[in-house]
């Protein structure tokens, strides 16, 4: 489901916002990112960074957990194959980012990838939103220039047919 397709507030009455909500969306890219943030830095599992999250995190029924876990599993099982990705785009080496930048690109170029129903306009949205809530003062238009620049190579008819439309 994309980013666009259920924006659904809470039940009237109360109660937790629907999980797939783009809050709910929203929250579970925060909490991946606090999850292969702490794996860049702890080099835990990726098992035992999951079970931290969940075990520490309240209120999991407010994120969407399916898209949580697919951003966690595929970000740092597949962070060799992602970096290949979008490691060429870079204008520093891979050693001179932020452990923030570094999983916010691992995240965005997985979700990029993985994720195609979701537009890549929300995908790199998300991240620079990411960027710009926990990273440094100019994180985010690195991360935006990196990504747009992935998003082309990635998904080019999308990518193309987006620019057209804007004339």
């Amino acid at each position: 489901m994309s980013d666009m397709d259920n924006t659904s507030p809470a039940p009237e009455g109360g109660g937790a916002p629907n999980p797939t909500s783009k809050m709910a969306r929203r929250r579970a890219r925060e909490l991946a990112l606090q999850g292969v943030y702490q794996w860049l830095l702890s080099g835990n599992t990726m098992a035992t960074v999951q079970r931290h999250l969940e075990s520490e995190t309240e209120n999991l029924d407010r994120i969407d957990r399916e898209l949580f876990v697919s951003l966690l599993r595929g970000a740092i099982g597949g962070a060799d194959e992602l970096r290949g990705h979008f490691e060429p785009l870079l204008s520093r080496p891979l050693a001179e980012l932020s452990p923030i930048e570094h999983a916010i690109l691992l995240l965005g170029t997985h979700e990029l990838r993985q994720n195609v129903e979701t537009p890549y306009r929300v995908v790199i949205n998300e991240a620079i939103e990411l960027a710009k809530g926990y990273g440094g003062t100019d994180g985010h238009k690195f991360v935006n220039g990196v990504l747009d620049k992935l998003a082309a190579r990635i998904r080019p008819e999308e990518v193309d047919a987006a620019r057209a439309k804007r004339g």
